[in-house]
């Protein structure tokens, strides 16, 4: 089955607002062997959302819609399917009075307005909305194509989902069997990552190969269905060991779990610590390392140290290397390690120092210029340069952030 998802309101196509219903039910769908192939987001505009709901029952089979279901002028989804289908909607008393109940219930009547909400387009089945006000419904369509409308509140939505179509969806489906693996990989390009493993995965239909990249981190996902869990099983573990082969050590998680969790992981079986020494991400990599719960273990802390005075006064740096060589340096970067994994009292340190932009840098380092220190037990002590495409200062940090955890990994490993 192909599914399409509609997310309807206006304020969705503003900045402030992310349509996360459609993640959520992507997620779901796709649990279920159904395969969504179309998203939109569509305004409140009748017109332009019935356009929508045509051409999405032109190439799927389940159409879900969300939000658009409440009381005011401006909710206008009941009506748009109403239009595209050519059924009518027809007020039903049974919900209507569940609604005045409702209402009565906190002690409030229920306005004229909300009687909107208690009409039901003709054939339709009731979601019940245990959280609000908009009922979902599930339309059965001549065509065998379905087209479900459920609330926009993520805190309706998600529950009606779950409690109410999803159940009503599995059981008009073929029993499916679905294994998933998840490979998560560091220290090359999204393009280099592809030209080693996509001769591996084109061989396979089944599972389904997706390659998500962000600022320095790789995620492999792999999907295989069948009616046998054994056999989709089977399927992962193939294809996953091939790969596997192919990257090595470049692969640094097999349950989907971040890169800090990874290094907290080796650090933790090695009896080991770990601090920070940071300048150029200002505090992004020791929050990378609190983010994973139980942290304290491993990660005891460290030293921001933004300018030059800071980087004597907290690291002693010394200042004639700084005059020397400048702040964004190779020996600045191993003074900053080498200080902080001392004063720390811990086995390892990290150091960062760079050119984020969009000012600074020199001829010899430009903007996206970044130097990482590693010090480390037995007199371990190197640093490591990176050069990162300027213009996008946050991308940069974050790049840099990833390096480091990924450096450390490997020395670790």
């Amino acid at each position: 089955m192909h599914a399409a998802i509609i997310a309807v309101g206006s304020e969705l196509l503003t900045h402030t607002r992310l349509d996360t219903n459609s993640l959520f039910l992507t997620e779901k769908l796709n649990l279920l062997g159904v395969e969504v192939v179309l998203k939109m987001v569509v305004g409140d505009h009748r017109g332009k959302l019935e356009a929508a709901i045509r051409y999405c029952l032109n190439h799927a089979e389940l159409v879900i819609l969300t939000g658009g279901l409440g009381p005011t002028e401006d909710d206008l989804t009941r009506e748009a399917v109403e239009s595209a289908t050519g059924r009518a909607l027809v007020f039903d008393s049974h919900i209507c009075g569940a609604l005045e109940a409702r209402f009565a219930s906190f002690g409030r009547k229920m306005a004229e307005i909300n009687k909107r909400q208690a009409f039901v387009l003709e054939g339709a089945e009731i979601l019940p909305n245990a959280k609000g006000t908009a009922p979902g419904q599930w339309l059965a369509m001549p065509s065998r194509q379905i087209i479900v409308m459920l609330p926009g509140p993520p805190g309706e939505m998600k529950p009606l989902a779950e409690e109410e179509f999803l159940p009503r969806l599995q059981r008009m489906l073929p029993p499916l069997a679905l294994s998933t693996l998840t490979l998560r990989v560091a220290g090359m390009g999204e393009s280099e990552l592809d030209v080693l493993i996509a001769p591996i995965y084109k061989q396979y239909e089944n599972p389904v190969t997706t390659i998500l990249a962000k600022a320095g981190d790789l995620t492999i996902h792999l999907r295989a269905q069948t009616t046998s869990q054994v056999e989709a099983d089977a399927l992962t573990s193939e294809l996953g060991a091939k790969i596997e082969i192919a990257l090595g050590d470049r692969i640094y998680s097999r349950d989907g779990s971040p890169l800090e969790a990874a290094v907290l992981r080796l650090l933790i079986a090695k009896g080991q610590s770990v601090a920070v020494a940071e300048s150029l991400t200002a505090g992004m990599l020791g929050s990378r390392f609190a983010g994973v719960a139980g942290a304290s273990k491993a990660f005891v802390g460290g030293f921001i140290t933004y300018n030059n005075g800071q980087k004597q006064g907290l690291l002693h740096v010394d200042p004639w290397v700084l005059a020397e060589h400048g702040e964004v340096s190779e020996p600045v970067a191993l003074q900053m390690a080498a200080s902080a994994r001392e004063q720390a009292n811990s086995h390892w340190a990290l150091s960062l120092t760079g050119y984020a932009g969009p000012d600074g840098g020199t001829e010899e380092n430009p903007v996206g210029t970044v130097f990482i220190g590693i010090a480390g037990p037995d007199g371990y002590l190197k640093s490591h340069r990176f050069r990162y495409p300027g213009g996008d200062r946050e991308r940069i940090r974050q790049f840099s952030v990833q390096s480091s955890l990924n450096l450390l990994r490997l020395a670790l490993d």
